[in-house]
C-alpha cells in the first residue's frame, strides 16, 4: 500500500506544518477533508487529499486568500500528486504549537515588541528556515483564516508582515565574507507585489554566507535583464504569486550570458509546467539548495 494513504489528522498536520485545528477548519469551511472512512473508525486522508492540502498550504502561505486557495486546491485533479506527496514526505515539519498560539495572542493584542522579540529569538536559535516553517508560516496561515472567517484583522496581518520583513532585512545585512563573488539576484516578476517570500529567502541565504541583490516587488523583465548583463549572477530567483505574473514568456526574454545563471522560479503563479533549464522550487529550503548548487557550495 502507498505509504501516504490512510493518514490521520495528526500525521497530515505534521507533514504540512499546520495545526490539526487548521485542517479541521479547512474541512468544515471548504470541504478539504479526508475522503476515506471505515465504519467505527476515524476518517483518513488519502493521496489525493494530501496533494490538495499541500497545494492549499502553499497558496495560503504565499498570500492567496484561503477561499481562493481552497477553490484551486479542490480543482486539482491529482495528476502531479505523486511528486507533491514525495516532496511533502521528505519535509515533515514539527509545528511549535504553543509558540504559535503565543505569537497569535500577541499579534491580536498588537503587541509588536513581543512578536518581534519571539521571532528574533527563534531565528537566532533555530535559523531562518526552521523559524519560517515551524512558527512564521503557521502564524500566517492562522491570520489568513481569521480574515476569511470574520473579515477583520487586516491590521494584524500588516503588523506581522512588517515585523517579518524588518527581521529578514536585519539578517540579510549580516553577511560577512560571502562565498559568492557575484550576488544572487532575487526579484518579484511583472506586477507582483507580494515579496515576503523573497525577504525570507534572502535572509536564509545570508545565513549560508550567500550574498544577494534584492530587486523586490514589481520588477520588470527589462530591469532584471539589465542586472543580469551587468553582474552575471550565478543564480536568478523569480517569484510569482499570481498567475498573471508567472508568465513563462518572461524566461525566454532573459539575456544569454556566460557563465549562464541558474534560473530558479518559485510561487504558485508559475504553475507546474516550467520549461528547462529553469527550475521550479516548492519551498524555502528547496530554493536555498538550488542556489547553493549554483554558487558551487
Amino acid at each position: 500500500m502507498d505509504p501516504v494513504e490512510n493518514l490521520t489528522v495528526a500525521a497530515v498536520a505534521r507533514r504540512l506544518g499546520v495545526a490539526p485545528a487548521t485542517l479541521r477548519t479547512w474541512d468544515r469551511r471548504y470541504g478539504l477533508g479526508p475522503s476515506d472512512h471505515s465504519t467505527g473508525e476515524h476518517r483518513r486522508y488519502n493521496s489525493l487529499d494530501l496533494a490538495r492540502l499541500t497545494l492549499m498550504r502553499k497558496l495560503v502561505i504565499s498570500g492567496v486568500s484561503p477561499a481562493e486557495a481552497a477553490r484551486r486546491a479542490l480543482d486539482f485533479d491529482g495528476v502531479s500528486s505523486a511528486q507533491l506527496i514525495s516532496d511533502t514526505l521528505n519535509k515533515e515539519v514539527t509545528i511549535r504549537e504553543e509558540l504559535v498560539k503565543a505569537v497569535m495572542r500577541a499579534a491580536r493584542a498588537y503587541d509588536k515588541s513581543f512578536v518581534e522579540e519571539v521571532l528574533r529569538s527563534e531565528m537566532q536559535m533555530r535559523g531562518v528556515a526552521n523559524t519560517w516553517n515551524e512558527v512564521i508560516a503557521p502564524v500566517l496561515v492562522l491570520i489568513g483564516e481569521e480574515w476569511a472567517d470574520s473579515g477583520t484583522g487586516i491590521e494584524t496581518e500588516h503588523m506581522v508582515s512588517e515585523i517579518i520583513k524588518r527581521l529578514m532585512q536585519e539578517w540579510n545585512s549580516n553577511v560577512v565574507d560571502p562565498i559568492n563573488s557575484r550576488p544572487v539576484l532575487l526579484a518579484c516578476i511583472g506586477e507582483e507585489m507580494h515579496s515576503l517570500a523573497l525577504y525570507a529567502l534572502s535572509a536564509a541565504l545570508s545565513e549560508r554566507k550567500i550574498q544577494t541583490q534584492f530587486l523586490g516587488a514589481r520588477t520588470p523583465v527589462e530591469a532584471i535583464s539589465a542586472v543580469v548583463k551587468r553582474s552575471a549572477p550565478p543564480a536568478v530567483f523569480l517569484w510569482a504569486q499570481l498567475n498573471k505574473n508567472g508568465d513563462l514568456a518572461v524566461l525566454d526574454q532573459l539575456p544569454n550570458v556566460r557563465p549562464a545563471p541558474r534560473i530558479v522560479v518559485g510561487g504558485p503563479g508559475w504553475g507546474d509546467s516550467i520549461p528547462k533549464p529553469a527550475i521550479h522550487v516548492e519551498d524555502l529550503v528547496e530554493a536555498c539548495e538550488e542556489i547553493l548548487r549554483a554558487v558551487g557550495a
